[in-house]
């Protein structure tokens, strides 16, 4: 399911509040062997600790990036009010999304569902942060501590790594991706929950 794909089928249904999640709950990714390739591959996804420095090509690029950011961030106002705590989350999310690949409206979507946008958010299954990365991540391809997990930049590179690991399992079928992320694959509860709520996130113009 590509970007196009997704928005539409976010607005086909509907908007779903702010927290856009009904009954559905923060689930948790289940642990599952890695071959020492994947384990490899993802650990070097991870490993880059720099800070976010958005990049443009040419002065277009620059300003649609100017544009988004500026729309978010008034979107995200009421949950975020400190500005630059906003602007530094928003930054991080467009660099990581970009990074890994990964439409950012959709993961916009996710952290609502999953956290919404609370830094410290711990699930019922002990999932943690803003995109409810389960601990045992840590130990597979990360330095072992669960805490750093609270780390905004970490935990956003952490949630997109993953599912970009689920979407290249699932040859791109978002809708399985995000069963996967949530620990709940083939049912349509949680995959449904992150599209609508993705529709508060559409950029101006699209």
């Amino acid at each position: 399911m590509d970007r196009r794909q997704c928005l539409l089928r976010a607005a086909a249904l509907g908007t779903a509040g702010w927290l856009g999640t009904g009954a559905v709950h923060a689930g948790g990714q289940v642990e599952e062997p890695l071959a020492d390739s994947v384990r490899t591959a993802l650990a070097s996804a991870i490993a880059n600790s720099a800070p976010p420095v958005p990049e443009f090509t040419d002065t277009e690029k620059r300003l649609a990036y100017l544009r988004w950011l500026g729309s978010m961030s008034d979107r995200l106002r009421h949950k975020k009010p400190d500005f630059q705590t906003r602007i530094d989350f928003l930054q991080t999310v467009w660099y990581e999304t970009r990074r890994a690949g990964l439409d950012t409206t959709m993961v916009m979507g996710l952290i609502q569902v999953e956290s919404a946008f609370r830094k410290f958010a711990i699930s019922r299954v002990g999932a943690r942060g803003y995109m409810q990365i389960m601990p045992f991540w840590s130990r597979l391809i990360g330095d072992g501590d669960p805490s750093r997990l609270f780390h905004m930049q970490t935990n956003i590179r952490f949630g997109c790594v993953i599912l970009r690991h689920y979407l290249d399992l699932e040859r791109g079928n978002a809708f399985m991706a995000l069963g996967r992320y949530n620990g709940s694959r083939g049912r349509s509860e949680y995959p449904n929950a992150v599209f609508a709520a993705a529709r508060n996130w559409v950029p101006p113009g699209v």
